[in-house]
């Protein structure tokens, strides 16, 4: 009897350890997990110490208003090179000059480098692949113009900017004096400042010409090529991009004693004087 009953537990303990041999335990599984994960862990280090030593070598590379990027040059050229080459100014120190000029002895740290010279670069350069003005010239365009309209409607003396003439049936028309200015803005004084000619006799008073990039269509020619639209276009970036980078407050007073002023439009709202002068180019 009792060898009939010790007969089925020896074969339940020889299927116990058959399984037990084929199949580990967990634990021993998961310090085999643990151990790859060290491995793989030790394998990824050396590479992310080669990733941390290269980008010195990534961050050495020239800038971009430097050169053209190489992903946006053809292999092969589908047109001929000019014959004759516009040249432009490729030397930082001649730039901060022009910044200097213009916005006092701070202000080639006003802006950084690349917007310096992003915001005197044209659409026409190096077929616009180093980045261009457009959108900083428009920003600057519309805060110039702003400044205008407010300058002509507290000007001391309109009546340089006005032509009334007597009415032919002798009516008098309505004056007050909060909507004396208004006519002014109908009467092309707003475009007789900023015409493109004004713009860009303040631009070469400060130098402007000498550091713009672009590419005319003729160089014996640079008026016919529209030389004035391009310098008052780079005068409006240089304001955009000072309202981008130091605010409307520092954009709205360069243009109200750089631009206007010299211009010869002086009024109350222009206020400032030797003060703000100072406190621009400190």
């Amino acid at each position: 009897m009792s060898s009939s009953i010790q007969a089925p537990s020896r074969t339940l303990l020889r299927a116990l350890k058959a399984t037990s041999e084929q199949q580990p335990c967990s634990c021993a599984r998961s310090k085999r997990i643990l151990s790859q994960q060290r491995r793989s862990l030790s394998s990824t280090i050396p590479q992310q110490q080669g990733d941390a030593s290269a980008a010195p070598a990534a961050s050495a590379q020239p800038p971009r208003w430097s050169q053209t990027p190489p992903a946006m040059k053809a292999p092969v050229r589908a047109r001929a090179e000019r014959q004759e080459k516009f040249e432009v100014n490729g030397d930082p120190a001649k730039l901060d000059a022009m910044y200097t000029r213009f916005l006092g002895k701070t202000g080639p740290k006003m802006l950084s480098d690349e917007t310096k010279w992003l915001a005197v670069t044209h659409k026409s350069f190096d077929h616009a692949r180093r980045g261009f003005n457009d959108r900083m010239a428009f920003l600057g365009r519309q805060i110039v113009e702003l400044q205008t309209s407010l300058g002509l409607l507290t000007a001391a003396d309109t009546n340089s900017y006005t032509s009334r003439s007597e009415d032919v049936y002798g009516r008098q028309a309505f004056h007050h004096p909060a909507t004396e200015n208004v006519e002014v803005l109908n009467a092309g004084g707003k475009q007789f400042f900023l015409h493109h000619r004004q713009m860009s006799g303040i631009a070469a008073r400060y130098g402007l010409p000498e550091v713009v990039r672009w590419q005319p269509k003729d160089v014996r020619d640079l008026p016919g090529s529209g030389c004035d639209m391009v310098y008052a276009q780079a005068l409006y970036a240089i304001v955009g991009a000072l309202a981008l980078e130091q605010g409307g407050q520092v954009a709205n007073r360069v243009a109200r004693e750089r631009i206007l002023q010299p211009i010869g439009l002086r009024s109350g709202s222009l206020e400032g004087g030797p003060a703000q002068q100072e406190q621009i180019s400190s």
